[in-house]
């Protein structure tokens, strides 16, 4: 017998009934606002060419890591999910096949964030009724495929369908960027804008560094031979971004240390690490400098700084080898901000003009350091619970743990992070409603005004996040 697909209208308000009702009256005033996301990674050629989207295994399973690393450990192949190996191993070409698989394995993803998002997607995207397991799955994939011919199921009509007021998407210094070109160029209201993410170009460690600097050369005509040279083709692509829409930067290290060398120091660092002679040690202390660098430019040329620190990329070094990147083996570790940031906090940390913003996946960092550090030094913003911490208990952990050291406009919102296009609206609706149930029970504890909640709830639901990202 199939379940049904029901969204109870309060969930995740507060039990008690005096708080829930005050959420309530906060969710109904922000529920409907236009949806800032400021950073991503959804595809710009989804929005340049505005083709129907593939099929649903395509759309849905293949491009979310967050539901194939489920399945993984439960020791479903990436090759049955229609990920290839690099070295060609055969992989499911079967897409109704692929949906099966989800279908049958669905139970796993109770209680987590990817059950909501996908349980949203289903009922509200594609107005499906009955819940999803092995029995259903056929009807799922018929309905959604039809539906993904339709022309009000093209990318650009479910963007302004969403409501969504802008996208940034996230791009290397190496990607020409020609269909946000292709965008600008087709008279299509629909902002969608690009981040610089330098981390190719800056980062030793990262696969083909010296190929990726001599590509660099390539496009801005700069010597990267020289640091002077190097920091000039650096330059040279954020202004092309800055043109090109870009209003922020992206940098995603292992950790948070910052460094601010003199410049023969920086210069002879470099030097080793152009010819490969570097040592880890150099390594870090190369992106740490950089950090400093970027920031320092981002204080010319207005672009917001984003600092992820703290996943160690590609735990699984079988899953690196055979599949390659964002194949769902990355993992938290501890990170330290107290002492890593304090190198380029004493180079820009004390300029109002300057926005850098703070990510973490260590929970542990929140009211001990994070939150000091943004609710004192004018430069810093915390972003939201990110990642893996980007669910209903997370969000509640990050009001709770910042909100008494770093107030609420320290913070700058909610941003979705996802490839998953589809899922948007669902996740700036949990933060919404989670935001609301937060502040619904300030109000009841006498600790917040009513009509101060409605305004933090417009805040935090919009307005910071366009502030912040000088959207």
């Amino acid at each position: 017998m199939t379940r049904p697909l029901l969204l109870h209208p309060d969930r995740l308000f507060p039990s008690d009934s005096s708080s829930r009702d005050i959420a309530r009256k906060l969710y109904e005033s922000v529920k409907d606002l236009p949806i800032i996301s400021p950073h991503g990674h959804t595809d710009p050629a989804w929005f340049a060419d505005n083709q129907p989207f593939g099929n649903p295994a395509d759309l849905l399973i293949k491009p979310d890591h967050y539901v194939f690393r489920m399945l993984y450990s439960q020791g479903v192949s990436l090759e049955s999910l229609g990920i290839p190996g690099r070295e060609g191993t055969p992989a499911e070409t079967d897409p109704r096949a692929i949906w099966q698989r989800l279908a049958e394995n669905y139970h796993l993803f109770r209680g987590t964030p990817s059950r909501m998002w996908l349980d949203t997607v289903f009922h509200d995207v594609f107005e499906l009724d009955v819940a999803l397991d092995g029995r259903t799955a056929e009807r799922y994939y018929e309905r959604i495929d039809s539906m993904l011919k339709k022309p009000e199921f093209l990318p650009r009509a479910l963007f302004e369908r969403f409501n969504i007021e802008v996208i940034a998407t996230t791009e290397s210094p190496l990607d020409d960027l020609h269909h946000h070109q292709k965008i600008l160029d087709s008279g299509w209201s629909g902002r969608v804008i690009t981040a610089y993410r330098p981390d190719p170009v800056l980062d030793p460690d990262y696969e083909g560094f010296a190929n990726n600097l001599s590509r660099l050369a390539e496009m801005t005509g700069e010597d990267t031979g020289s640091y002077a040279g190097y920091l000039a083709a650096l330059r040279n692509r954020r202004e092309f971004f800055r043109r090109m829409g870009a209003t922020s930067t992206d940098h995603g290290h292992p950790t948070a240390n910052t460094a601010n060398l003199s410049r023969a120091d920086a210069e002879a660092l470099f030097g080793r690490v152009r010819h490969g002679s570097a040592n880890a040690a150099d390594a870090e202390l190369f992106r740490g400098q950089m950090l400093t660098e970027m920031a320092r430019m981002s204080l010319d040329d207005g672009l917001v700084m984003q600092i992820h620190p703290g996943s160690v990329r590609n735990h699984n070094p079988l899953l690196f080898q055979r599949y390659g990147r964002d194949k769902g083996a990355d993992i938290p570790s501890r990170t330290d901000y107290v002492h890593a940031l304090r190198p380029l906090l004493e180079a820009v940390g004390n300029e109002p003009e300057l926005t850098i913003i703070l990510f973490t996946l260590d929970e542990t960092s929140y009211s001990r350091e994070l939150a000091p550090l943004a609710g004192h030094y004018p430069a810093l913003k915390l972003g939201p619970s990110w990642w893996f911490h980007d669910s209903p208990e997370g969000m509640r952990r990050f009001r709770e743990q910042v909100t008494e050291t770093a107030g609420f406009y320290n913070t700058v919102g909610f941003n979705d992070d996802t490839r998953a296009f589809l899922s948007i609206p669902a996740r700036h609706d949990v933060a919404r409603r989670m935001d609301c149930g937060f502040l619904a029970q300030l109000v009841a504890d006498h600790r917040l005004q009513e009509d101060e909640a409605f305004e933090l709830a417009h805040d935090l639901s919009y307005a910071l996040a366009k502030r912040a990202y000088k959207l």
